[in-house]
C-alpha cells in the first residue's frame, strides 16, 4: 500500500511539474517596442556575437524587440515620463525565444567554447548556471520582460556605472561602489520603471517586467524575425 502511494505521489508531482509551464510559438498578443515608442534605441545584443557567448543566438533573425501588448503600453507608459525629463530608452533585449535560452544553457556545458569572458572576468563559465545568472526557463521568454537603460535626447550616453549582461556584484541595483551621479541615473529608471507597473530583480539593474504579466506560466518559442 505504502509503494502505491509512493508511485502516486510520484506520478503527480511529475504531472503538476508538466503542466505547470507551457512553450507555445503563438505570436498574436505580441507586438514590435517600436510601433508604441517611435523614438527609442535598439542594440539588440543577441542578433550579434556582442554578448557572453560570442556568437550570434539562435532564434533572433532580426534587431527587433517585441512584447506582449501589455508590457509594451506599460513600457510606453515610462517611455513618455522620461521623455518629460529629457531621456530616451535603449533596449538591448525584450522578447527572448526559449531556443535563444536553450542556446545558452548549451553554450554553457561547452567546455571548449569559453565566449566573451569580458562579461564575466570573475567567474568560472559554470558559476553562470550555478549561480541564477543564467536560467533554463527565462521570463523574458514570457514577454513581458525587457533589458534596458537611458540616454539623453540627444543619443548621448547616460552613465549608469555598468554595463548590460556584466555578471558581477557591479551590476546589482543597490552596488554601493557607484558615484552620486550613477546612483542617481539607475534612480531615475528604477523609478519610472516602477511607476509604469514593472519590478526590478536584486542582481541586474538593466532587467524588469511587468508585474501583472498577462503569460506567467508560459513559454513563447517563435523567432525574432
Amino acid at each position: 500500500m505504502k509503494r502505491l502511494v509512493l508511485i502516486i505521489l510520484i506520478l503527480f508531482s511529475f504531472i503538476t511539474t508538466s503542466y505547470a509551464s507551457q512553450i507555445s510559438c503563438d505570436k498574436s498578443d505580441f507586438v514590435p517596442i517600436y510601433t508604441v515608442i517611435d523614438d527609442a534605441v535598439y542594440d539588440i545584443r543577441y542578433y550579434s556575437d556582442y554578448n557572453f557567448t560570442g556568437n550570434k543566438i539562435n532564434g533572433y533573425k532580426a534587431p527587433v524587440a517585441y512584447m506582449t501588448k501589455e508590457g509594451a503600453k506599460a513600457l510606453s507608459i515610462a517611455s513618455d515620463n522620461l521623455r518629460k525629463r529629457g531621456y530616451r530608452l535603449l533596449i538591448w533585449d525584450s522578447y527572448r525565444p526559449q531556443k535563444a535560452v536553450d542556446n545558452f544553457v548549451e553554450w554553457i556545458n561547452n567546455p571548449n567554447d569559453e565566449g566573451d569572458k569580458s562579461f564575466y572576468p570573475n567567474l568560472n563559465k559554470s558559476d553562470l548556471l550555478k549561480g541564477q545568472y543564467i536560467m533554463a526557463k527565462s521570463g523574458h521568454s514570457r514577454g513581458s520582460t525587457v533589458d534596458l537603460t537611458l540616454i539623453k535626447k540627444d543619443g548621448s550616453f547616460v552613465d549608469m556605472g555598468g554595463t548590460f549582461d556584466l555578471f558581477s556584484e557591479v551590476s546589482h541595483p543597490d552596488y554601493k561602489k557607484l558615484t552620486g551621479k550613477q546612483k542617481k541615473n539607475r534612480k531615475i529608471l528604477h523609478d519610472a520603471m516602477i511607476k509604469a507597473g514593472f519590478k526590478g530583480i536584486d542582481s541586474e539593474w538593466w532587467h524588469f517586467t511587468l508585474e501583472n504579466e498577462p503569460y506567467p506560466d508560459t513559454y513563447f518559442n517563435f523567432d525574432v524575425e
